[in-house]
């Protein structure tokens, strides 16, 4: 097959797989080792506790992401339909999948397009591989993933693992932090480092912000491994070995959140890997971060229905609620200030 044919079949291998298998991390989130000091006399009216923010000039609802999943494929249409009506009706953020395969195959853009049609109001990240830099994109191809959704900001991800597990992968990732950096300079929208799920250290997140990115995505270990995919879609014994070697690499989400915290404190941390409900979400703004994304559990209801879907940020909504409640926050900043204990 076609190194370029291959990246809409990817897609639809990509969806198949997280739908069907089991491909998670071998490590957890880190989150399930960290509680809140539960508060008996909270002194707060339940529906009075504020889970608003703004964000890159956009209201938000509550600090929950649809985490960027899916595009570029036949069946990615309806569920990025369905994920960005609910988006709209909730008033969250979400993110698509990488667009690469609608810049190379334009009749593959629409399962993007939808998005903005369906959701004219939401915060929408545009979303490409960072590693395409190094393979003849740059500032016009970003634009036009900007264009085509009309996103506010631009996610650049990093799957560094992931690419070196494939075997049609794109490898050198040599001289990207030099053309990250053109880019933050010159595209008119925020630009986002987003990892896929192996986290980003301390390091690396003071390297991208000297980038002058707006925000970093920490995307840790402790949900889908990607590894664990590709380990599914491989046709040689050789490249499944390969894959599975990995199923326990990567930071974990709770401590990577931690790093970057204390690397760049004041750059905005997106929080994503493993997170499973609401209480989750609160845990990552309580260690610093400004939204808590998930995909899995999105990707789950949508396969379901549209209802399904808003149910499941309403329910998700209310757990972020609840956990500032019954910890005395009533406010999001108040809660990033409430402690925590480690049971580690």
């Amino acid at each position: 097959m076609p190194k370029d044919t291959q990246v809409v079949t990817r897609k639809a291998d990509h969806i198949k797989i997280n739908l069907e298998q089991d491909v998670r991390s071998a490590l957890t989130s880190g989150l399930e080792k960290i509680h809140f000091v539960h508060e008996a006399l909270p002194e707060l009216d339940l529906n009075e506790v504020s889970t608003s923010l703004s964000l890159f000039g956009r209201p938000l609802t509550a600090p929950i992401l649809i985490s960027s999943m899916t595009g570029g494929a036949t069946e990615a249409g309806p569920i990025n339909q369905i994920l960005a009506e609910a988006a709209q009706a909730a008033g969250i953020a979400m993110g698509v999948g990488s667009q690469r395969a609608a810049l190379e195959f334009p009749e593959q853009a629409e399962s993007f397009k939808i998005c903005r049609r369906a959701a004219p109001d939401i915060l929408l990240f545009a979303n490409l591989g960072a590693v395409q830099l190094n393979y003849g994109y740059g500032l016009a191809e970003c634009q036009r993933a900007v264009d085509m959704i009309e996103a506010n900001a631009l996610y650049l991800h990093l799957n560094s693992l992931q690419e070196a597990v494939q075997p049609e992968g794109d490898v050198n990732f040599k001289g990207l932090a030099k053309k990250i950096e053109t880019l933050c300079k010159k595209l008119p929208v925020p630009v986002i480092i987003k990892e896929v799920g192996w986290g980003i250290s301390g390091p690396t997140a003071r390297r991208l912000a000297a980038c002058g990115v707006a925000a970093i995505d920490v995307a840790g270990a402790g949900g889908t491994s990607w590894s664990q995919v590709e380990m599914h879609r491989a046709e040689s014994d050789f490249q499944r070995r390969l894959a599975a070697t990995f199923v326990g690499w990567g930071i974990p989400t709770a401590e990577s959140i931690q790093q970057v915290r204390e690397a760049v404190p004041g750059l905005p941390i997106f929080a994503s890997g493993g997170i499973k409900d609401g209480l989750d979400i609160a845990k990552c703004i309580a260690l610093g971060a400004t939204l808590g994304g998930m995909a899995g559990p999105f990707l789950k209801a949508a396969a379901v229905s549209l209802e399904a879907t808003i149910e499941m940020i309403r329910l998700t909504r209310r757990q972020v609620q609840v956990s500032m409640f019954a910890c005395g926050a009533g406010r999001l900043d108040e809660l990033a200030r409430e402690r925590l204990v480690n049971t580690q």
